[in-house]
Formats: C-alpha cells, sequence, structure tokens
C-alpha cells in the first residue's frame, strides 16, 4: 500500500509539474479533447492517449457512453484497471522484467508480481502525450499524439518515437492507427488499446449476456502469472475457449481461470494474414441492440472480461461490479520477447511499428 501511496503521488506530481511548468519539465498540458460526428462522439486526454468515453444511440436512439473509466484526470493518473490508455512499450506480461536482444541481457520495470506488464510502472498509460494535431468536427474528426520514449525508459533499450491517431468516420465508426520508430537501438515494442466496452452502457451491470465471435481457431495457454510458459499454440475447439460461433461471454466463464479469478484473461491467435487488415471480433448487446466488429492487423488480441472489477468507481455515480466490461486487446504475441517460436516484436532502426484497429458499431 505504501510503495502505491507513493507511486500515486510521484504521479500527481509528475502532472503538477507539467502543467505548471516546474523544475525540470517540459510545458505540457493535460487535456480533454472530444471528437464529433452527429450523435457519435468520442472523448480523448493526452494522459496515457486514453479513451475517456464513447457515446452513440441504441436501436430505439437512446445515447448512451459504452465505454468504463473515470469522471478526472486525477482519477485516471490514480487508476490501477487500466481504463481506456494505449499501453507500452511493450504492452501485456514480460516474465521476470527480463528479455534478451542482441545478446544484452535487458531488465524492465517489475510491476506485476514476478513480472513486468504494460510497460512497467511508467508505461505509455501513465506519461503525458503531446497534441499534435486535433480537429474535433467535421466529416472526420481526429486527434493525433506523441510521445518520446527515452533510451532506458522503464530498462527499454533505444529511443522510441510513438504516435495514436483517433479518427471518426461514417457510419459510427472508430479507427485506431498506432506506429512507433525506433531511432536509434533495436527494440521490442508492442502497443495496446486497453479499453473497457459494455454496450448497455458504462454501470449497466455485467456483460455476461453480450454475444460475442472471434475469428480465431487457436489460443496460447497461459500460466498462473498468465505467462504462455509452454510456448504451446493450442486449437479452441473442445474447450471453453470457443467463441467462433456467436456465444454469450457468460456461457462458460466460469470453467476459465484468468490467472487466480474466473474470467477471461487469454490470448488468441486471430486467423489469416498476421499482417492483414482483418475482422477480430464481433460483440452485441441484445437488449440495446447495439453491436461492434473490431478489424485488426495484428497477429493476436488478448480477451480480458473484467475479472478483477470489484465494486470499482467509475463516471458519473457508477460502480463497476465483476464482468462490468470486456476488453478486446490486438497485440503481439505474450511473452514474445523470451519465445523465439512466437512472431518477433523486435523493431530494429528505421523500422516503423505499425497497428491499426477500426471499432464499427451498429444498432
Amino acid at each position: 500500500m505504501m510503495a502505491g501511496a507513493r507511486l500515486s503521488l510521484a504521479l500527481l506530481c509528475l502532472v503538477a509539474a507539467a502543467l505548471t511548468g516546474g523544475a525540470g519539465a517540459t510545458r505540457k498540458m493535460v487535456g480533454v479533447y472530444v471528437l464529433r460526428k452527429g450523435d457519435f462522439s468520442v472523448k480523448i486526454t493526452n494522459w496515457g492517449a486514453t479513451i475517456m468515453s464513447v457515446v452513440l444511440p441504441d436501436s430505439k436512439g437512446n445515447l448512451a457512453d459504452v465505454v468504463l473509466g473515470k469522471d478526472t484526470i486525477a482519477e485516471y493518473v490514480n487508476d490501477t484497471s487500466y481504463f481506456g490508455p494505449v499501453n507500452g512499450r511493450v504492452a501485456q506480461r514480460i516474465a521476470r522484467g527480463r528479455f534478451v536482444l542482441d545478446g544484452k541481457v535487458y531488465h524492465t520495470y517489475i510491476n506485476d508480481g514476478k513480472n513486468a506488464i504494460h510497460g512497467g510502472h511508467r508505461g505509455f498509460s501513465k506519461v503525458i502525450w503531446t497534441v499534435k494535431e486535433y480537429v474535433g468536427g467535421g466529416d472526420s474528426p481526429y486527434i493525433t499524439l506523441y510521445y518520446h520514449s527515452f533510451d532506458g525508459e522503464q530498462g527499454f533499450p533505444g529511443d522510441l518515437d510513438a504516435y495514436v491517431t483517433y479518427q471518426l468516420s461514417s457510419p459510427y465508426v472508430l479507427a485506431v492507427r498506432m506506429n512507433a520508430t525506433a531511432l536509434n537501438k533495436a527494440t521490442p515494442v508492442n502497443f495496446l488499446q486497453h479499453t473497457y466496452w459494455n454496450l448497455g452502457g458504462q454501470g449497466s451491470g455485467d456483460v455476461l449476456g453480450h454475444t460475442l465471435q472471434l475469428s480465431a481457431s487457436r489460443y496460447t495457454p497461459l500460466d498462473e502469472e498468465l505467462l504462455p510458459s509452454s510456448g504451446v499454440v493450442a486449437p479452441v475447439a473442445g474447450t471453453p475457449y470457443d467463441f467462433r460461433a456467436p456465444t454469450p461471454i457468460g456461457a462458460r466463464i466460469r470453467q476459465v481461470m484468468g490467472g487466480r479469478i474466473a474470467g477471461y484473461d487469454i490470448n488468441y491467435v486471430i486467423d489469416g494474414d498476421a499482417h492483414g487488415m482483418r475482422k477480430v471480433a464481433a460483440a452485441r448487446d441484445g437488449a440495446s441492440g447495439r453491436a461492434l466488429e473490431l478489424w485488426a492487423n495484428q497477429p493476436a488480441m488478448q480477451l480480458y472480461t473484467g475479472n478483477w472489477l470489484n465494486n470499482t468507481k467509475g463516471k458519473d455515480g457508477k460502480v463497476y461490479g465483476q464482468y462490468g466490461g470486456v476488453c478486446l486487446e490486438t497485440q503481439g504475441y505474450v511473452d514474445a520477447v523470451n519465445h523465439p517460436e512466437f512472431p518477433s516484436m523486435t523493431v530494429r532502426p528505421g523500422q516503423v511499428y505499425k497497428h491499426d484497429m477500426v471499432f464499427k458499431f451498429s444498432f
């Protein structure tokens, strides 16, 4: 608890220093930016390049926010649930926070038991991104954010320039484009967008009744530490992980363990060309009629069902219980830096990492 309190205080001081131009701080303003196209709107903050809200109609025309989150920036600074940010430099887990690249051993910040997760305690979700471009309305409202990750940050090698663009288009489409360039050293890169979705509206209850379909006939079994220690890629057929046909999220959720708790927290291997845009997932809430299709160009996707939410304070006085949202996190393979049998996530100087996602909503 004391370590967590010290971290929260340090992060609040970092924001305060940035806002006031404190000693040694580059003056960066933390703000909230709205993208709006008719009755479809998305709210973004440059703290962690975070999606704060997505508002759209249901089948009866009623508007609701379908993203879990917080009311204030200060609450996002203290957030440990990763509500809506971009995670990096390497999202998901790195076993023992250690990897070898080009014969050199690197040690990253350990912040999940014995392992590293989501880039360390000050990953990309806990920094201020620079707003490079912002157009709030019109035919294709968008915002582009930039972050320079320095050599040695959280233990990762080399300087890295990172960008993320959020853009709206018709009808009810949110595109997310993430890219990064390694400037002077080879480095692993694996970005992840960590939004929790509840198509019935944030705080409306659990998502166990949502139907889910995944374009994934294989998955990587994870151990109790949520690491692919076996290095095995296994078929989903005959397991509770099979979502090839539309299936309620809650149908078999008690049969699986996301680490030490019941629920999904598992990495799927997406069928098709590992580098091409293809349909990854489709989810639907029967009560509201809202549906979501996710398209992406990454080889894998982590399915997380909010297993650790436990009367968690959310937005607008709402409280999120267990399974209050579902995360569909396109990514590289978990802990690929320690598994040569998995597709590499190494980006070499001059190379560009590209991660594109498209969320298509309907009702």
